[in-house]
C-alpha cells in the first residue's frame, strides 16, 4: 500500500462525537484545531447538541460541525434561530442530514426540505455537508436515494457516506455518483477502533448495510467477526482504508478524506490512525 495513498486519505480526518458517554474525555483526546462533528440523537434531542456544538466552538481550539438533522426541527423559526446560535459562535461548517427521528418534530420530513429553507433565510456557513449512502438505507429505495441526492447536491459542498466496511462498495458509488454529475468532495465514512462487544452492539443499530449481512450470510456470526476484528477482540478499519486509499490520490474520485465515525474512542482512534501514518 502506498504511503502517499493512506496520507492522502488519513492525514486530516474529521472526527465524530456523541454528545454524551465520555464526551468530554473524548474531546481532550482530539489533536489541536482538530475538525469535530457532534451528532445528533433522537433520544436526547436537539437542544444538547447544539448547547454542546456553542459550547466546543468557544472554548476549544477545534472546528466544529454541528448535525442539523433536518426531522428534529420544528419550523422556520426554529431553524433561523438555530443559524443565529451557530454563527454567533463562529461556527462556519454545518452537516444536515434527514436525522432519524421516527415521527418528525415538525415540518420537516427531509434534509432536502431544511436546505431549501436554509438557504432562502441566508446563511454564514462557508460549508454544508450531506449523506451519502454507499449501500442504500434499509427504509429508502436506491432509486428514491439517487433522486434525493440529485436534489441535495446543489445547496452542499460535501458529501460524507455512512458506515460502510466494504471498501469496494464505496468507491463504486462515488464513480456512480460521478457519472451522475455530481461532482462534490466525498469524505469517506470510517468506522473507528473499537472492542469486539461495542461492534456488535453498533452493527444492531446503526445502517451499516449489505456488506455486514454478507460477511454474516456466508461465514455465520462468529465468522463476521473474525473477519471484522481479526480475530484478536478489536476492530480496525485496515481493509477499509487500504481498499479505498488507492482511489484517494485520483482526483475523478475527488475522495476529500475520511469521516471518523469514533463512538467517542477517539484515544484509540488515534492510536491507530498515527500508526497508519
Amino acid at each position: 500500500m502506498s504511503e502517499q495513498a493512506v496520507s492522502a486519505l488519513l492525514s486530516d480526518p474529521r472526527y465524530e462525537l456523541l454528545p454524551f458517554m465520555g464526551f468530554d474525555y473524548a474531546l481532550d483526546e482530539l489533536p489541536s484545531g482538530a475538525t469535530v462533528a457532534i451528532t445528533a440523537s433522537p433520544e436526547k434531542g436537539l437542544d444538547l447538541t447544539v448547547d454542546r456544538c456553542v459550547e466546543v466552538a468557544t472554548e476549544r481550539e477545534l472546528e466544529v460541525v454541528p448535525h442539523l438533522a433536518a426531522r428534529a426541527v420544528r419550523d422556520r423559526e426554529q431553524l433561523d434561530a438555530l443559524i443565529g446560535r451557530f454563527s454567533d459562535a463562529g461556527i462556519e461548517d454545518l452537516f444536515v442530514p434527514g436525522g432519524d427521528n421516527k415521527k418528525p418534530a415538525g415540518e420537516y420530513t427531509s434534509s432536502f426540505e431544511l436546505l431549501q429553507d436554509l438557504d432562502e433565510l441566508g446563511h454564514d456557513f462557508a460549508e454544508i455537508g450531506i449523506t451519502g449512502y454507499p449501500e442504500g438505507h434499509p427504509l429508502i429505495d436506491d432509486d428514491t436515494l439517487d433522486e434525493a441526492l440529485a436534489q441535495k447536491a446543489p445547496y452542499a459542498t460535501y458529501i460524507v457516506t455512512q458506515i460502510c466496511f466494504d471498501p469496494e462498495a464505496v468507491v463504486d458509488w462515488i464513480a456512480g455518483i460521478r457519472q451522475e454529475g455530481i461532482e462534490l468532495p466525498v469524505y469517506v465514512g470510517v468506522p473507528g477502533v473499537m472492542k469486539t462487544e461495542r461492534m456488535l452492539n453498533i452493527s444492531r443499530k446503526v445502517g451499516v448495510g449489505e456488506s455486514i449481512k454478507f460477511v454474516r450470510k456466508t461465514t455465520g456470526i462468529i465468522g463476521m467477526m473474525k473477519q471484522l476484528i481479526g480475530g484478536k477482540g478489536r476492530y480496525r478499519p485496515d481493509k477499509l482504508v487500504d481498499g479505498i486509499a488507492p482511489f484517494a490520490t485520483n482526483e475523478s474520485y475527488a475522495i476529500e478524506g475520511v469521516h471518523l465515525y469514533t463512538f467517542n474512542e477517539v484515544a484509540d482512534c488515534e492510536t491507530w490512525r498515527q500508526s497508519r501514518l
